[in-house]
């Protein structure tokens, strides 16, 4: 076996791009086979998100959704890389990945109950393959490690996708992850969204990495780096992840350096710690009006397409919102008999103190 040296790990890795922010090929090599509806309906669903996180953020602002994490400029990483995966595929998000959970099939009046601590917001439906999204970070990696055994000791060509941010690449459990996949070859795709901040901590202070993608050297299994802010760049490297697992070639890291137009959190201030210089650099790069560009200049959307596609979104979450406030509330009771299949004795004693 040849020696490779260490200067190769230092040496910086290009994101992989398809489209410039003009909405010009610029990879005709990477470019995902996809035909025209394919295409019209991966827009539907980045101006639907947009649309819908606009409409959330207010509703959390109103009291109306407890927690929300926004989205808006993270479109390209959550609608292309969930839309890459076949839907017998399992998805494990974090707390900010409820957008991949409904376009894999969640009805989203259970994602807003999620938000609201409501137990039926976890109770994933049948035949739909995902997790609940975790609030703890990193947590969600692990799970995904234990289903991808699954589906490795089963001999199933199914893969599942793991989500987390720049902030989570930092926890122990992304470790443990990486290396555990690397040992036994899973099909696990590990998609760090990268956008530059972890709250208010800059990447720069987050690791002394070149990159995300440089950390699945460690592990021994393949690391991608991806412009994502690019929809078409993200799918290719998620069809690419989802071959290589199907076909036992184990597991990968692709890093997809986006960009969050709005805050972490609706109880953060991101002006504290990013410029207006830096917004505008990253807003040129909008993922929506990059992909918009691309389609118009083949003559498959318009303005008007736009527009009919926001009209459509207000209504359906408008829609879903009702049908999650008009849920049954919560009760102590119903939380424990949630959780057992015949209740302990001492729990039923507890309800009867309750009611």
């Amino acid at each position: 076996m040849s020696k490779v040296p260490y200067e190769v790990y230092t040496e910086e890795v290009e994101a992989l791009s398809v489209l410039s922010p003009e909405g010009e090929i610029v990879n005709k090599s990477l470019l995902p086979k996809l035909t025209d509806d394919q295409l019209k309906e991966i827009m539907y669903r980045m101006v639907f998100t947009r649309t819908w996180d606009d409409r959330a953020v207010n509703l959390g602002r109103q009291g109306r959704l407890g927690f929300y994490a926004p989205v808006s400029g993270q479109e390209a990483t959550m609608v292309g890389s969930e839309y890459a995966l076949q839907k017998e595929d399992f998805v494990a998000p974090g707390y900010r990945d409820i957008p991949q959970l409904v376009w894999h099939g969640l009805p989203m009046y259970q994602g807003f109950l999620w938000s609201r601590g409501h137990q039926h917001g976890g109770q994933i439906p049948e035949g739909v393959n995902v997790l609940m999204p975790q609030i703890i970070i990193g947590a969600q990696i692990l799970h995904a490690m234990g289903i991808a055994m699954g589906f490795k000791l089963k001999k199933q060509k199914q893969v599942v996708i793991t989500y987390t941010g720049d902030g989570g690449s930092s926890e122990g459990d992304f470790y443990e992850g990486l290396n555990y996949a690397g040992v036994y070859k899973l099909p696990v795709i590990f998609f760090v969204q990268n956008n530059g901040y972890a709250i208010t901590t800059p990447f720069s202070k987050q690791t002394a990495a070149l990159s995300i993608a440089h950390k699945a050297v460690a592990a021994g299994i393949k690391g991608v780096k991806v412009d994502g802010m690019d929809v078409l760049a993200v799918i290719k490297a998620v069809q690419d992840a989802a071959e290589r697992g199907r076909n036992g070639e184990g597991a990968t890291l692709i890093e997809a350096v986006t960009y969050r137009f709005r805050p972490h959190s609706l109880s953060d201030d991101a002006t504290k710690y990013r410029t207006k210089e830096e917004e505008g650099e990253w807003s040129a790069k909008d993922p929506i009006a990059r992909f918009a560009k691309y389609l118009a200049k083949k003559g498959l959307w318009t303005e008007e397409d736009t527009e009919r596609v926001k009209e459509e979104a207000k209504a359906k979450v408008n829609e879903e919102v009702k049908k999650a406030e008009k849920t049954e509330k919560m009760t102590v009771a119903g939380l424990i008999d949630s959780m057992f299949e015949t209740t302990p004795k001492h729990l039923e004693e507890q309800k009867a103190e309750f009611k």
